[in-house]
């Protein structure tokens, strides 16, 4: 049996990951599950899953979680904190991590994880817009297994042949083709954007996820992001990832070959499918998901992005290209940015010119030697540059 932690066990991809796990109890036993605040959740998986560990980062939620389990037998150690989180990504007992913490906050435990030389099951992809270079240089010195989670991103991988780590060009990819929904504002006109209100932004048409997540969904920031997590996973440039809106979310990415051919991988829109196959890899496991019907589906379309009706996508492709410092302050700026949406405080529309007047008055700076330390501080400096910012945007 592979013992797992799970680091966001509250949110979407903790919860589908549950489930997979408890579909295959001969196979996989919970160490650790974490969260940040949600600590009546995550009493109740604890009490199904039974792990030895529970850890909330915020340490009033971790009170209120040891007295829900109070009474019962064989309770798990409640930790609480940032560094708890850490720790439990790198117990011995686990041998899987699952990091599906949302937004920055998730760095330190991956990166804990790759250090320590686990299979790492990464859905947390600002680890990578943060701080791609560290990751995958501890990944590789550790001999940890880092294999992707974003539905898009494991699906290229299924369609990369052997020995593409060492360069896509010598195992004759082109270019990957990214798939994307278009989110919830596609085709509504330009002019009714202004008027958009969070529980509209949140109404994804595929796929059931987070506020945060599926707000960066529909302005395609997502996307910007899992192109620069695409670059690291894959070791290629932007110029050679091209961007697809394809609204039925059935094909999750393709990667063209210079023959001509280019390999797709299919299925219905649910997280389960790329965590059984993470899990397992490489073998398959059972998913509890249902089998695609291709005639039930009916048609697939594809059209190209428009830039006007995304912005955010254009920062981020923009970011990536600067490399450095760069996507690290978007993605700063970025959870800022939504967060003020979500809350009121600015309009749907305000998102990406706060984005981008952080990026401007941030400029890139390469990574120092000291790695980690310049990126963590030029996360907290685009956080304060976009809290500064926020006032100028509000209507």
């Amino acid at each position: 049996m592979k013992g797992i932690c799970v680091l966001g066990a509250t949110g979407s991809i903790g919860i589908s990951t549950l489930d997979v796990v408890g579909r295959h109890p001969e196979l996989y036993r919970v160490v650790a599950l974490t969260a940040n605040q949600d600590a009546e959740r995550l009493a109740e998986q604890c009490r199904r899953h039974r792990p030895a560990l529970a850890v909330l980062a915020d340490v009033g939620a971790a009170e209120r979680l040891r007295g829900l389990l109070a009474d019962m037998a064989g309770a798990p150690e409640v930790l609480a904190g940032p560094e708890a989180l850490a720790q439990v990504a790198a117990l011995p007992e686990v041998d899987i991590v699952m990091a599906a913490i949302v937004g920055a906050a998730g760095l330190l435990p991956t990166l804990a994880a790759a250090r320590a030389g686990k299979r790492l099951l990464l859905a947390n992809k600002e680890a990578l817009v943060v701080a791609g270079e560290i990751l995958m240089s501890a990944a590789a010195a550790s001999g940890a297994l880092l294999l992707p989670i974003d539905s898009e991103h494991n699906a290229i991988f299924q369609c990369m042949p052997a020995g593409y780590e060492h360069g896509l060009d010598q195992v004759g990819v082109e270019r990957i083709l990214l798939t994307a929904s278009g989110g919830p504002f596609r085709d509504r006109p330009l002019a009714e954007l202004e008027q958009v209100t969070p529980d509209q932004a949140c109404a994804h048409p595929n796929w059931r996820m987070g506020r945060k997540i599926s707000v960066d969904s529909a302005t395609m920031m997502n996307k910007g992001l899992e192109l620069i997590e695409a670059c690291w996973l894959f070791g290629t440039r932007p110029e050679r990832i091209q961007i697809v809106i394809h609204p039925q979310s059935v094909i999750h990415s393709l990667v063209q070959y210079v023959d001509g051919s280019v390999l797709a991988q299919l299925g219905n829109p649910d997280m389960r499918t790329p965590i059984a196959h993470a899990l397992a890899w490489p073998e398959r496991l059972s998913s509890g998901v249902s089998p695609l019907d291709l005639f039930a589906v009916g048609r697939l379309d594809f059209e190209p992005p428009g830039l006007d009706r995304f912005p955010c996508l254009s920062l981020a492709i923009q970011a990536a290209e600067s490399g450095g410092t760069a996507p690290t302050i978007l993605n700063a700026a970025n959870e800022i940015a939504v967060a003020a949406f979500l809350m009121g405080r600015i309009r749907y529309t305000a998102i990406a010119p706060l984005v981008g007047a952080t990026l401007e008055r941030l400029p890139a700076q390469a990574v120092n030697r000291d790695g980690l330390e310049s990126l963590l501080e030029a996360d907290r400096q685009a956080r304060a540059m976009a809290e500064q910012l926020l006032p100028t945007l509000v209507t």
